[in-house]
Formats: structure tokens, sequence, C-alpha cells
């Protein structure tokens, strides 16, 4: 299981958020930059304890009714050949040294766990604590598995979209909202909770999965 370090990193996070989230067409902030708070999220593991992976909530309180957004990232040792366009930055990290952050949604390690974390074959994990699984994320499945290898990544005003070759989807919400019902019709989904800006506990659709 992924280890956390409690060290300093070079940018932060939201730092790195605060450039990046605005170029995303469902960003919804104010005309000024993002102002950003960590929120809430969980973590996978890597099988091969390479990469971390991170789904990262936080609320934006730019505009006149804070929004709050799901940011799946993976922190990788080296440059992913060919996921330039996905790279949302790079940190120095007090222990591991460099660090290329990039949106997870393109990256094949960690869609592969979110797929199995829908399917129930690997267990979410505490954001902020090592080896301690977190129950406050929910799945279900019905199906008999897919592969996402070579899938499309879509970006609309709502979420990202992986539609792999089979036609199978698995929709990311970006914008959360206070609603933990998965869409009519999905075959898989998972939901979880965060804080909003008041400090008031809300649990909302992270993610959800349509098989064709």
């Amino acid at each position: 299981m992924a280890v956390i370090h409690r060290t300093t990193l070079t940018p932060t996070k939201l730092a790195l958020l605060t450039s990046w989230l605005p170029s995303r067409p469902w960003y919804r902030g104010g005309a000024g930059e993002p102002e950003l708070a960590k929120a809430g999220g969980f973590r996978l593991d890597d099988p091969e304890g390479e990469v971390g992976i991170e789904f990262m909530v936080v609320t934006d309180a730019s505009a006149a009714r804070p929004t709050a957004y799901l940011v799946p990232l993976t922190y990788r040792g080296a440059p992913l050949d060919g996921a330039e366009h996905a790279l949302v930055g790079t940190m120095e990290h007090g222990v591991l040294g460099r660090r290329w952050a990039y949106d997870g949604c393109h990256d094949p390690v960690a869609v592969a766990q979110l797929l199995a974390l829908v399917e129930g074959r690997v267990e979410a994990q505490k954001q902020s604590v090592s080896d301690t699984i977190d129950r406050e994320i929910a799945r279900a499945y019905r199906g008999d598995g897919t592969d996402f290898t070579g899938a499309a990544v879509v970006d609309d005003q709502e979420g990202t979209e992986l539609r792999a070759p089979d036609g199978t989807t698995l929709r990311l919400c970006r914008v959360l909202e206070g609603a933990s019902l998965p869409p009519q019709g999905a075959a898989g989904h998972v939901a979880g909770a965060w804080q909003l800006p008041d400090g008031t506990g809300v649990r909302g659709l992270f993610a959800a999965l349509r098989v064709a």
C-alpha cells in the first residue's frame, strides 16, 4: 500500500490546480483566479508501487456560489510518454524529488485502478493516512468486466467521459453535487463525501459506469 510522506511539496498541489483548473471546460469559477481549499478525496494503490493515485476534492470560493470539483491526479517519478497534454505541472517532493502530476483521466494506471474500484477488486484508501481503508467511499457494480485500454477521453461542461472501444463509458463527475444516487441504467458507480466551505459534510456521486 502507498506510504503517505509528511514532507514539503513545491509548489503545492493547490497551487498547481489554481493555474490548471481555469483551462478546463467544466470549470465554473469567477473572473479572478480560483480560491481553492482541499475538501476531501481518497487514494488508490498502484499494484506496481510506482504511481501515486489521488482523487482529490477541492472547493472553489471565487464565484458567488462555491463549487466542488473532483480532480483525479497521478504522481510519477518520470514523464508519462504521450501525455504532455494531460500534465498538470511538476513539483519538488521533499522525499521523492521531482514529481510529474497528471490529470488521472489520461493516466492508464489511474483508469485501471478506478475501474477495479468500481468492480470491487480493490478498496479505496484514506487520502492522508497510510495503509488505511476509506470507509466513506461507496461503490457498486453489476457486470462481467470491461477493458478501457485505448479509451477516448472527452471533457464537457459537466465532467469527463472515458469511452472504451466497445462503447462502455466511465463518466467522472467533475462538478460535484450533493446527490449520491447513480444515473438510471448505470452498471456501476463510486460515491464519496467532502466538506463545504462552511464545514458541512455532504455526499455525492463521483463516477458512473455504463455498459454498452
